[in-house]
C-alpha cells in the first residue's frame, strides 16, 4: 500500500515536472514568434518611414529655402519626382556627427557639418530642425528612435604627391569598396594671386583627364609650389550617370587666422564671415589680427566647369575685413547668395604678402557631397532594422541609410 502510494506521488510530480517544462518551452516559443513578429514590422516600418522621408517634399514644399519650422517632414526635391532629394532641406537638418559651434559675436549656436579644415558648413540652430521635431513630425516620437544617414556613393579623395615645383595631386575615385577604373574626372583649380592687391583673387584652371586601373589620375600644375603657394581644387568624377565630387585646400603657411563663413539665414540667402579668433579664442587674448576677404559664388555648369555669379548687393559687399582685437566685439562681414541653386562660396583671404589662403562653403550640401547625419545614436540598442535607397541629390549619386528601433527595449524571458 505504502509501496503504490510512493509510485503514485512520483508519479504525479514527474507529470507536473513535464508539464511545467512543457509550458516553459512553449511560452519560450510564443514569445520567439511575437518577438519575430515585432522585428518583422519594425523592418517594414522602417522601408514605410524611409519612403516617407524621401518621396514627399513636406509641408509647406519650400521648407528648405526658408526659416519656417516645417508642419509636415519630407526631404523630396519639390522640382522633381522619385528619389530626388533637396539638397537645401538637408542642409537644415541639425548634425548629429559634429560638434556644434558657438559663435559670441551673434550669440548663436550652429549645425556643424564641416568636412576637415577649409571646408565648412556651419548651420544657425535657429535656422535648422532638429530630431525631436522631426521625431513628432513623423508621428514616432516615443515609440521609435531613429537614425538617418545621407552619404555620396562615388568617394573622390585628393592627396598632395610632391613637394616644392611642380605641384603633383593624385585623385582616387571609387564606388561602394571599389575604384572606379577610366573614370572621367571634370576638375578645376583655384590658384590665389600673389601680388600687393588689398583683396586677394584667383584664377582657375579648368581640365579633365581619367582615372587609370588603381582608379586614380594625377594631375600637375608646373607653376605652382605646394608648399609656398595657396590653392585648392575641386574634382567631379562623373561613371555611369553618378557623379561624385572631392576637394583638396592649402595655404601658404600654417595659419590659425582664417575666415569662418556661417549660414545665418536661408529665406534671405545671408552668410557671415567671421574672424576665426572670434569663434575659437587664442591662446592669448590681447592679440590683434586683421584679414581682408574676396567672397565668390560659383555654380557648377553642364560641362563641369565653375561658373561665377555676382554676389547680390549687401551692407559690405564681396570684399571686406574681419577684425579680431580690440573694439571689434560685433565685427564681421555679410554676404548674400544670389540664387537657390547648389554652389559654391570660395572665400579668399590675406593676413600679409605671405600669408594668405582660400576657404570653401557648400550652398546645397551636393555642391561639395558633404554627408549628413542626423538623428539618434543607435549603438546599444537592442534591435535595430535598417534600409537603404539610392538617391540623387542636386545631380550627386548619394545613398540614404535609415536605422530604426523600437523604444519598447523588448525581449525573449526564457
Amino acid at each position: 500500500m505504502a509501496g503504490s502510494t510512493i509510485d503514485h506521488l512520483v508519479s504525479v510530480t514527474v507529470f507536473l515536472g513535464a508539464i511545467l517544462i512543457f509550458i516553459s518551452l512553449f511560452n519560450q516559443t510564443i514569445q520567439t514568434a511575437i518577438l519575430y513578429q515585432r522585428h518583422r514590422y519594425l523592418a517594414t516600418k522602417c522601408s514605410d518611414l524611409l519612403d516617407n522621408m524621401l518621396l514627399n517634399p513636406g509641408i509647406p514644399e519650400d521648407w528648405g529655402k526658408s526659416n519656417v519650422t516645417p508642419y509636415g517632414f519630407g526631404l523630396q526635391d519639390p522640382e522633381f519626382t522619385q528619389y530626388r532629394l533637396s539638397p537645401f532641406s538637408l542642409m537644415r537638418l541639425i548634425s548629429s556627427s559634429g560638434e556644434p559651434v558657438y559663435y559670441p559675436r551673434t550669440g548663436k549656436y550652429y549645425s556643424n557639418i564641416t568636412m576637415g579644415w577649409g571646408n565648412f558648413l556651419l548651420v544657425s540652430f535657429t535656422e535648422s530642425v532638429n530630431y525631436s521635431t522631426v521625431a513628432k513630425l513623423l508621428g514616432v516620437n516615443g515609440s521609435y528612435g531613429f537614425q538617418l544617414k545621407v552619404t555620396p556613393l562615388v568617394t573622390v579623395s585628393i592627396s598632395k604627391v610632391s613637394t616644392g615645383t611642380p605641384l603633383k595631386l593624385a585623385i582616387k575615385v571609387a564606388g561602394s569598396g571599389f575604384p572606379l577604373i577610366n573614370a572621367p574626372i571634370s576638375y578645376c583649380f583655384l590658384i590665389i594671386e600673389k601680388g600687393d592687391k588689398q583683396y586677394p583673387s584667383f584664377r582657375v584652371i579648368s581640365n579633365m583627364t581619367y582615372t587609370g586601373a588603381t582608379g586614380e589620375a594625377l594631375v600637375t600644375f608646373s607653376d605652382v609650389h605646394g608648399e609656398n603657394d595657396s590653392y585648392a581644387l575641386i574634382a567631379y568624377a562623373h561613371f555611369s550617370g553618378l557623379i561624385g565630387v572631392g576637394y583638396y585646400n592649402h595655404v601658404t603657411v600654417s595659419l590659425d587666422e582664417y575666415i569662418v563663413p556661417f549660414v545665418d539665414s536661408f529665406e534671405d540667402k545671408r552668410v557671415i564671415l567671421a574672424h576665426s579668433w572670434a569663434v575659437h579664442e587664442p591662446g592669448d587674448k590681447t592679440s590683434q589680427s586683421e584679414l581682408k576677404y574676396n567672397a565668390t559664388f560659383v555654380l557648377l555648369a553642364e560641362d563641369f566647369t565653375l561658373r561665377e555669379m555676382p554676389l547680390e548687393g549687401n551692407a559690405t559687399g564681396s570684399v571686406g575685413h574681419v577684425v579680431y582685437g580690440q573694439g571689434s566685439e560685433k565685427d564681421y562681414g555679410v554676404v548674400t547668395i544670389p540664387t537657390y541653386n547648389p554652389g559654391i562660396l570660395i572665400v579668399t583671404y590675406r593676413k600679409s604678402a605671405t600669408e594668405y589662403g582660400v576657404v570653401l562653403m557648400p550652398w546645397g550640401i551636393s555642391s561639395m557631397a558633404f554627408p549628413i547625419v542626423f538623428g539618434d545614436d543607435p549603438s546599444g540598442k537592442e534591435w535595430v532594422a535598417t534600409d537603404i535607397r539610392q538617391v540623387i541629390v542636386g545631380n550627386v549619386a548619394y545613398q540614404a541609410i535609415l536605422a530604426l528601433w523600437s523604444l519598447e527595449g523588448y525581449s525573449v524571458v526564457g
